[in-house]
């Protein structure tokens, strides 16, 4: 387990005992025979399309880790939006909606799932144009946080980078993860751990890479900033009190900026914008912000009106400042150019198989700039040298292999730390294939920033009506290629490619549609193109 599913487990234990505020309005939308839908949590990918399920599932109280978003979307041409965070469940013959605004309602949009979600798009979160830094989609991301976990130091970090190098691997974004700063809430270097980290980032500036630094909205209790900030009501209050609440999460207690204090807001993004200039850093990981942080039952926050999702909005609206960001959680904000991440993944094959449906349903959402997690899990406790005799280095290559064909890839463990040479030359290539397919994904993205449209598609987006609803195991990489990635340990898996001429990686043609049994060495991830 690590450092966010500890708090996650604690948290969400707290809130079961603290009764959701219900909702006035109860709205009852009839589902058509073979309706299915998608949407609502990235993390929920796994579980779709939603056609029963005895779970409610309530976005005002839990992101569960990931983007949220109050946007529901069928395969038979209907979405259902609302500007409020809901609670809602499946029933098998009805969609229950339960919202603190009004009465729900599922707009016809067409006649399919594209359809339904372009219209839904169009109306509610048109995209704005703009495109993340085209580094993000052209070479791997690095993240410090497995290697050095919370051991940040400048020396660590250059070590890190120039093995990123040595290795054969192409620079890219390098993130500094957690516990760079002195504390919480002060975003000074550690003296101690950087005697001079204006000239780390100039360093690794000069071997190729942009720089980034984790983040979060707290705030050390008992330190300068917290006494200053909590004069100035720029923290989150404890309900009925001028006191500032303290907030439990994964690495203790601490205070947290009220973002809807537009002070507050300006006053944090004055700190970033000042460590960028004193470091020259690039931009920042906003990590946290997570709804279960919030709440306003026992919190009072500077606009009355405020619900939980309205700060975590509020710290999306924060990174959006920044073209260099990444985010984990986050509501809504699809419009604009914010990299999203899903949440940690463990070292495991069935891990691996939950990316997949959590890309497409991302994609599905609107939130189409996301990188699939780090490379073989983001768990510390998997690739610790304890766990090495359990580490899978096939697993690893596959995983590398998959996020190679998205959008964007992240390595956070080192390749060459955990595996042997054969399977560490297997990841090199994975990484080469990305840089292989950057200009084919840039195109993609752009055409994303300029549509709303995914980058990663569901099949049954691409084509509809085909059988392709329950297919929650290849994908749609733009409108040309299809990604099968291998998710088993055997290199076995079916492919069903739909009607048209498809050419795989290897070069070989097939004339569809038509079901494939392939078996697939470790060295292939099977892909097919579409031959226009």
């Amino acid at each position: 387990m690590n450092k966010k599913h500890i708090c996650t487990a604690l948290t969400l234990s707290v809130l079961s005992l603290v009764p959701a505020v219900r909702a006035q309005h109860v709205s009852e939308i009839a589902l058509r025979p073979g309706e299915k839908w998608w949407g609502a949590m990235t993390a929920l990918g796994d579980a779709m399309p939603f056609e029963k399920t005895s779970a409610t599932y309530d976005l005002g109280r839990d992101n569960a880790q990931n983007q949220a978003a109050p946007f529901l979307v069928s395969n038979y041409g209907r979405y259902v939006w609302s500007d409020a965070p809901f609670r809602f469940t499946f029933d098998g013959e009805k969609l229950v909606v339960d919202s603190p605004v009004g009465a729900v309602t599922a707009t016809q949009a067409g006649k399919n799932l594209r359809e339904a979600f372009v219209l839904g798009k169009d109306a509610h979160f048109a995209p704005n144009g703009q495109l993340p830094p085209e580094l993000f989609f052209s070479r791997p991301q690095y993240n410090t946080w497995i290697e050095l976990q919370y051991d940040q130091t400048q020396e660590a970090i250059e070590r890190y980078a120039e093995d990123i190098l040595k290795n054969g691997f192409p620079a890219g974004i390098l993130m500094v993860d957690d516990n760079w700063q002195r504390y919480y809430g002060n975003f000074d270097f550690k003296a101690e751990s950087f005697p001079d980290p204006k000239g780390m980032v100039e360093r690794l500036h000069d071997k190729g890479f942009k720089v980034m630094l984790w983040i979060s909205p707290f705030v050390s209790p008992d330190s300068p900033e917290f006494r200053d900030l909590q004069a100035r009501g720029y923290l989150i209050r404890q309900k009925g009190s001028d006191r500032a609440a303290i907030v439990p999460w994964w690495n203790g207690y601490s205070a947290c900026y009220d973002l809807t204090n537009p002070e507050a807001f300006d006053h944090l993004l004055q700190q970033l914008r000042r460590v960028q200039e004193e470091y020259g850093v690039d931009g920042f990981k906003f990590d946290a912000g997570d709804t279960y942080f919030y709440d306003p039952a026992t919190q009072s926050y500077a606009d009355t009106t405020a619900r939980a999702v309205d700060q975590l909005q509020k710290w999306g609206e924060l990174g959006a400042k920044f073209p260099y960001n990444e985010f984990r959680a986050c509501w809504k904000m699809q419009e604009q150019p914010l990299v999203q991440r899903l949440s940690d993944k463990n070292h495991s094959w069935e891990a691996l198989r939950e990316l997949v449906p959590d890309m497409v349903n991302a994609g599905l959402m609107g939130y189409a700039y996301t990188c699939p997690d780090m490379i073989g899990g983001g768990q510390v406790a998997d690739f610790t040298p304890e766990a090495q005799e359990n580490l899978d280095q096939d697993l690893v290559v596959r995983s590398a292999q998959l996020q190679a064909l998205m959008p964007m890839m992240q390595f956070s463990v080192a390749p060459w730390r955990v595996l042997d040479s054969t399977h560490l030359r297997l990841c090199r290539a994975a990484a080469q294939l990305h840089e292989k397919m950057a200009p084919y994904i840039l195109e993609v993205a752009r055409h994303a920033a300029e549509t709303g449209e995914p980058i990663v598609r569901h099949m049954e987006y691409m084509y509809p009506n085909k059988g392709f609803s329950n297919c929650n195991d290849q994908y749609m990489l733009g409108s040309d290629y299809l990604i099968a990635p291998v998710l088993s340990p055997d290199g076995k898996r079916t492919v069903r490619l739909p009607r048209g001429t498809w050419v795989d990686d290897l070069g070989k043609r097939y004339r569809g549609p038509v079901v494939l049994e392939v078996t697939a060495p470790l060295d292939r991830i099977p892909y097919y193109r579409l031959k226009r």
